[in-house]
C-alpha cells in the first residue's frame, strides 16, 4: 500500500489522505490532482502567447523606431520571461497533479510548494500589465499600429487571467477549509479521548459552523424569497440535513464525478453479465395482462392533466412551433368572472395551457390555484366527463420555493386511522399535502364538486413532486372517500413509511420511467451512494484525470465499461473482507450512516435514516429491444409491474434526469397504450432499462 496509507490516524484523518488541497493554511474545494485539466488549458494559452510575443519581438529587434521604446522592448523581453516561467511552472503542475490516484496523494506531495511558485508568479505578471498599460496610454506615439494592438492584446489578456483566477479562487474556496485543531492528546480514533468534553466540544462546534454556512448558502441561492419565519426554518432544517450528510466525507465535487463515472460503468457491466433468466422471471415478456392494460390507460389518460398542472412552460416546451400562437391570443384576455382562480397567473397563460392540454372547456373547472409558497404548491379541480371523475391534479417542482419543499426531506409523524405500524413521511411533501387537504375540505371544494356531479368518483393525480404530494393527499382522504385512486407519475422515492407504503397499494399506482433518479431518492439511498463511491473511487488504481476523460469518452459515444484495475488486485483473497484503509481515510470522522466494505450493500442496514418507500403499486416503464439505437430509430416500451425493493439504490446513467421529464413519461404511456412506438432520440450510451432485483 502507499506510505502515507498508514494505520495512524487522528479523528479519522491524516495530511497525506486528506484529497482536498491544503494550501495557504485552509483547504480548499478542490484536490491536488484537479489541476491537470485546468493547467493545460492555461498552459495551451500561454505557449500561444508566448509565440507570439517571441514573433513580435524578433520582428522589431534592432530597430524599436518609436517614442517609448526602450519600455517596449523591456517589456517584450520581460514578457517573454514572465511567460516562460508560467510556462515551465504550469508544466510541472500538470506532471505531479497527473501522478497517483484519488486516495494516493503521496506523489502529488509537491503540489502546495508549485502552487505557492504559481501565485508567486502573479505578482510580475501583475507588474507587467501595469507597465504595458502604462506604455499604451502614454509612449506608444507614431508606433506601429499592429505593435500598439499586440501590446494591448497582451495587457487585456492578462487582467482577463487574473480575473478569472480571482473567481476560480473564490469557486473553490471552502468556508469550512479552516486547518480543523486536534485535540491534545493525539490518539487513534475510539478512544477514550474522542468521548472526552473536547473532543465533544470540537464536533459541536464544527456542525454548528457546517449548519451556518449551508444555512448562508441556501439564502444566498433564494436571495429572492422573503426571509420571513418560515422560509428561515425552512432553510435551518436543510442546513441540518446537507450538514448531516456531507461532514464525515473529505470528498471535493471532482472526485465524486469520478465516482459517478466509475459506478456507472460498474453498474453496466453488471447489468450486461446478468443472467437473462434472472431478468425474465421478474420482467415476464408475455403480452400485457388486462388489469396491467387497464391501469396503463387511466394512467396515460391522467397523465394529461399532471403535465397540464405545469402551464405554460412545459406546455410551450412540449410545442415548440405550435404553443406560442395558440397561446398569444387567450393569454391577456381576461375571463376572470368565467372560473375561480387564485393567485400567480396574472396573463392567464397557465390557464389557456391547461385548457389546451386536457381539452375540457371553463365549465368543467370548480378550482384553480396558483398561488405557490413553500409548503404551498399549485393545484386544480376539475370534472373528467370522459371517465366520470372529480379530479385533482397537483403541479410538479417549477420554482426555488417547490425546491425548498423537496428538500425538507426529514421525517414527519403521519397518524391514519386503522394502519398500523410506524405512519411518517416526507416531511415537506407531508405539509404540501395538508395545506391542499385543508383546502379542498375546509373550503368545500370537494362539496362543490360532488354536489354537480355526485356519482363521479375521486381522482388524484401528479407528477415528481405533485406525485408525492399527491400520495399523500390520497392518504390522508382515504378514509372519506374509500373509492379514491390515485396516478403517481415519478413519485420521491423517500416519500412514505413502510406501514403506509403498503396501506396505499389498494388505491395508489405509481409510474416509474426507465432509471428516473427522482423514485430511487430517498437519504438511505443517498448514503448507499455515497459507500459505494467511496469504495470505488478508494479502490480504482487509475488518475482521476483518466478517469473523467474515459468516462466524459463513454458517456457521449458509448463502447465498453472500464475493466477498473485497483490498488487491491496485489492482495491476497481473505484480506479482501477487511476494510479499506483508503475509504476510511476519506472520512472526516466516523458516522453512525458509515459502513466498512465488510457490510451488505443494502441500505437498510444504514440506521441513521428512518427508511422510506415509494407508494402503492409500482409500474415500472422500460424500453424494449437493444440498449444502443441511432438517434432517428424507434422506441418501444414495455411495462411490469415492480416492488420497492427494485428501487433501493441509485442507478447512474445519462437517461437518469431525462425519464423524469413529464413530457417523456407522457410519451412513454402513449406509446404502450397507443400500440406504436414514439420517437425518442436517446443517449447512446444508453443501457437496457430492466430494474435490477
Amino acid at each position: 500500500a502507499p506510505p502515507c496509507w498508514t494505520d495512524v490516524r487522528y479523528l479519522g484523518l491524516s495530511a497525506c489522505k486528506m484529497p482536498g488541497l491544503v494550501v495557504f493554511g485552509r483547504r480548499w474545494g478542490i484536490a491536488s490532482d484537479d489541476l491537470v485539466f485546468p493547467g493545460c488549458f492555461e498552459l495551451f494559452v500561454r505557449v500561444l502567447w508566448w509565440i507570439g510575443t517571441m514573433i513580435l519581438y524578433t520582428y522589431h529587434r534592432g530597430h524599436f523606431d518609436c517614442n517609448g521604446r526602450g519600455v517596449l522592448h523591456s517589456y517584450l523581453v520581460g514578457l517573454l520571461v514572465v511567460l516562460a516561467l508560467i510556462i515551465l511552472s504550469l508544466l510541472a503542475i500538470v506532471y505531479v497533479s497527473a501522478r497517483g490516484t484519488i486516495t494516493n496523494s503521496g506523489p502529488r506531495r509537491s503540489i502546495p510548494a508549485l502552487v505557492y511558485l504559481r501565485a508567486l508568479l502573479y505578482l510580475p505578471e501583475l507588474v507587467w500589465a501595469c507597465l504595458g498599460a502604462v506604455w499604451v496610454s502614454d509612449d506608444s506615439q507614431g508606433c506601429d499600429p499592429a505593435t500598439v494592438g499586440a501590446v494591448i492584446a497582451a495587457v487585456v489578456a492578462s487582467w482577463i487571467i487574473l480575473l478569472f483566477t480571482g473567481v476560480g479562487v473564490v469557486f473553490v474556496f471552502d468556508p469550512l477549509g479552516n486547518p480543523r485543531p486536534q485535540p491534545a492528546a493525539m490518539e487513534p480514533l475510539g478512544v477514550p479521548d474522542m468521548q472526552s468534553n473536547e473532543g465533544a466540544q470540537f464536533l459541536f462546534t464544527a456542525r454548528s459552523l457546517a449548519v451556518k454556512v449551508w444555512e448562508s448558502r441556501l439564502r444566498l441561492l433564494c436571495c429572492c424569497l422573503p426571509q420571513d419565519e418560515s422560509h428561515r426554518a425552512a432553510f435551518s432544517s436543510i442546513a441540518q440535513l446537507f450538514t448531516r450528510f456531507f461532514s464525515d466525507t473529505d470528498l471535493v465535487p471532482s472526485d465524486i464525478a469520478a465516482g459517478l463515472a466509475l459506478l456507472h460503468q460498474e453498474q453496466d457491466k453488471m447489468e450486461q453479465s446478468r443472467d437473462p433468466e434472472v431478468i425474465i422471471d421478474h420482467s415476464p415478456s408475455s403480452p400485457i395482462g388486462e388489469d396491467l392494460e387497464t391501469e396503463l390507460e387511466k394512467a396515460a389518460h391522467c397523465m394529461q392533466f399532471a403535465a397540464a398542472a405545469y402551464g405554460w412552460p412545459l406546455y410551450i416546451y412540449s410545442n415548440l412551433l405550435t404553443a406560442p400562437c395558440k397561446l398569444s391570443g387567450d393569454c391577456c384576455r381576461s375571463r376572470a368572472g368565467e372560473y375561480d382562480i387564485v393567485g400567480g397567473d396574472h396573463l392567464g397563460c397557465h390557464f389557456s395551457s391547461i385548457l389546451l392540454s386536457t381539452g375540457l372547456q371553463y365549465r368543467d373547472f370548480i378550482y384553480v390555484s396558483f398561488h405557490n409558497q413553500i409548503y404551498e404548491i399549485p393545484f386544480f379541480v376539475a370534472l373528467d366527463h370522459k371517465r366520470e371523475a372529480v379530479l385533482v391534479a397537483v403541479r410538479g417542482t417549477l420554482s426555488l420555493k417547490d425546491v425548498l419543499t423537496d428538500l425538507s426531506a426529514e421525517c414527519e409523524n403521519l397518524p391514519v386511522e386503522g394502519v398500523s405500524g410506524a405512519c411518517y413521511a416526507h416531511k415537506g411533501i407531508c405539509q404540501a399535502a395538508n395545506y391542499i387537504y385543508k383546502k379542498l375540505i375546509n373550503d368545500g371544494i370537494l362539496n362543490q364538486a360532488f354536489n354537480i356531479a355526485p356519482e363521479y368518483k375521486l381522482v388524484i393525480t401528479g407528477h415528481s413532486l405533485g406525485a408525492g404530494t399527491a400520495s399523500v393527499l390520497a392518504v390522508l382522504l382515504r378514509s372519506s372517500f374509500p373509492t379514491l385512486q390515485c396516478y403517481s407519475f415519478s413519485p420521491p422515492g423517500g416519500l412514505l413509511s413502510k406501514a403506509l407504503a403498503d396501506y396505499s397499494k389498494d388505491f395508489v399506482v405509481s409510474v416509474v420511467l426507465g432509471k428516473d433518479l427522482v423514485p430511487r431518492l430517498s437519504m438511505p439511498n443517498m448514503e448507499d451512494l455515497k459507500r459505494k463511491i467511496l469504495k470505488i473511487v478508494s479502490n480504482c488504481s487509475k488518475s482521476k484525470y483518466r478517469i473523467l476523460l474515459q468516462g466524459c469518452w463513454y458517456e457521449l459515444f458509448g463502447g465498453d465499461p472500464d475493466d477498473f484495475p485497483t490498488e487491491m488486485d496485489d492482495r491476497r483473497e481473505e484480506e479482501l473482507s477487511q476494510p479499506l484503509l483508503g475509504e476510511e481515510s476519506l472520512m472526516i470522522r466516523h458516522s453512525s450512516s458509515y459502513q466498512s466494505l465488510a457490510s451488505d450493500d443494502s441500505p437498510a442496514h444504514t440506521a441513521a435514516h428512518l427508511p422510506l418507500f415509494l407508494p402503492g403499486r409500482i409500474l415500472h416503464i422500460t424500453e424494449d429491444g437493444p440498449s444502443r439505437r441511432s438517434c432517428f430509430s424507434q422506441v418501444r416500451y414495455r411495462a411490469d409491474w415492480s416492488n420497492e425493493m427494485a428501487f433501493r439504490s441509485i442507478l447512474i446513467s445519462p437517461r437518469m434526469l431525462a425519464d423524469h421529464m413529464p413530457d417523456a413519461v407522457l410519451g412513454a404511456l402513449g406509446s404502450l397504450t397507443t400500440d406504436r412506438p414514439f420517437s425518442l432520440c436517446p443517449s447512446s450510451s444508453n443501457n437496457s432499462q430492466h430494474h435490477t432485483i
